[in-house]
């Protein structure tokens, strides 16, 4: 039975590399994964999805009115074979409506679709993909990642001058000069690091 799951984590555990893998999975066995990745992610090109280890693939990008479904359908007929599975980088972009088409895709079509993404913002708030894909997926699974204490790291800090920002747009795309992934305590601390740390 075709599943739809969802892979969440704080910044820096690995999200796309782990997408990279399953789509090299695929690709070994001789089967078609589509790969999606946010149109607002252009940090290592529009039409790829890419690792900070420094692995990439191609991948088509979508927005906010982006129908799977029609993509789905259009790619399959355009390789004249079957699309086995539906991987989506970024999904915390998802719109409910977006959300709603990839569980039809799962159910109507049978095939599984994997979206990786942020469970929550710079502000500890709920994406709004990652709030249905949450609510909906038959499948959720946390990749882990620790923060500079050594303790697992559950928060995205947006990092201005030195500093923990609470306040701004939700969407700012950034690596590691804009955000640290930091477990909660010092999340709510502001402590970016060990007093005394070389």
């Amino acid at each position: 039975m075709a599943k739809l799951y969802f892979r969440y984590s704080a910044m820096g555990a690995g999200k796309s590399l782990d997408l990279l893998k399953v789509a090299y999975n695929y690709e070994e066995r001789g089967m078609k994964a589509l790969i999606f990745n946010s149109e607002l992610d252009t940090r290592f090109g529009r039409e790829c999805v890419a690792s900070r280890a420094g692995i990439h693939m191609d991948a088509i990008p979508y927005g906010a009115e982006t129908d799977f479904a029609a993509l789905y359908r259009q790619s399959r007929s355009g390789t004249g074979g079957d699309i086995h599975c539906l991987l989506v980088d970024e999904a915390q972009f998802l719109t409910k409506k977006q959300v709603e088409d990839i569980v039809h895709i799962v159910n109507d079509e049978r095939i599984p679709v994997i979206c990786y993404g942020l469970r929550t913002d710079f502000m500890g708030q709920l994406f709004e993909g990652s709030t249905w894909l949450l609510a909906w997926a038959d499948s959720i699974e946390e990749l882990k990642t620790v923060c500079w204490c050594g303790r697992k790291a559950t928060m995205n800090a947006r990092v201005v001058d030195g500093r923990i920002v609470r306040q701004g747009e939700q969407v700012q795309i950034g690596g590691n000069e804009s955000y640290l992934a930091l477990c909660r305590e010092h999340y709510l601390s502001g402590e970016l690091e060990r007093e005394g740390r070389d």
